[in-house]
């Protein structure tokens, strides 16, 4: 296999997605010596320093270990997440959260706000932007990036920072919920999502869009998700 040197994407991310569709499907499986570094090289006509780097990004992922003198092994099996059903209540959807465990990647306060489109709603004054990953069985199968009314965030910011949003929202402050909507739509993911979700460059993704209101209009709550597409079922009972 060679990577495509015409595309904007790095060649070491494109051998990196490779070998994760290899452990992915099996044909490395858990505890396997993959392939030397001048194997790769062969195969996939890279330089050892690109074939390093792919193999880092793995390792990083915890997906290889490497051991000084005795190559390079399959850390164990990929882990697949369990399906996380899309729901139409607000009760619902807290439920879903239950067995997850959220990662934060990056928080600010007050310097963006979400962009809201026609019909969403009005700004609240300022916002606390959160990035998350949300784990379960070890297995990550989401990225959040959201919007939290500064005020709301302020009532119990150690609990914002360190739980699930959504349930901690409900316990506290449901009666600021006046309406609240989301928007699904699907694609394929980037090389930034592929990484944190373990997932091969371009596999299919869902990507859900989130909007809590309060009585008055005011956005209190914005998130964009990104699912894996093997992590999201849609089940819907039909009117024959």
């Amino acid at each position: 296999m060679t990577g495509s040197r015409t595309s904007p994407i790095p060649l070491y991310i494109q051998i990196a997605d490779a070998m994760r569709r290899r452990i992915a499907q099996g044909i490395w499986s858990g505890g396997a010596l993959i392939p030397s570094l001048e194997q790769l090289a062969q195969e996939f006509q890279a330089s050892r320093v690109t074939v390093r780097q792919a193999v880092q990004m793995l390792t990083g992922e915890g997906l290889l270990h490497p051991q000084r003198g005795k190559g390079t092994r399959v850390s164990g099996e990929l882990p697949q997440p369990l399906p996380v059903s899309v729901v139409t209540s607000l009760d619902q959807l807290s439920a879903s959260f239950r067995a997850t465990t959220p990662e934060l990647l990056q928080i600010e306060e007050g310097t963006q706000r979400p962009g809201l489109q026609e019909g969403d709603g009005n700004l609240a004054e300022s916002y606390v932007y959160m990035k998350r990953l949300h784990v379960r069985d070890n297995a990550p199968y989401c990225i959040i990036s959201l919007y939290l009314d500064t005020q709301i965030f302020h009532t119990a910011p150690q609990r914002f920072r360190q739980q699930t949003v959504i349930p901690l929202l409900l316990e506290q402050h449901r009666d600021r919920i006046h309406h609240a909507r989301q928007i699904l739509t699907l694609g394929e993911s980037d090389s930034e999502t592929s990484h944190l979700l373990h997932m091969p460059l371009h596999a299919p993704v869902a990507y859900i869009r989130r909007i809590f209101t309060d009585a008055a209009g005011v956005v209190v709550y914005f998130a964009d998700v990104t699912y894996r597409g093997d992590a999201l079922r849609l089940e819907m009972t039909l009117t024959p």
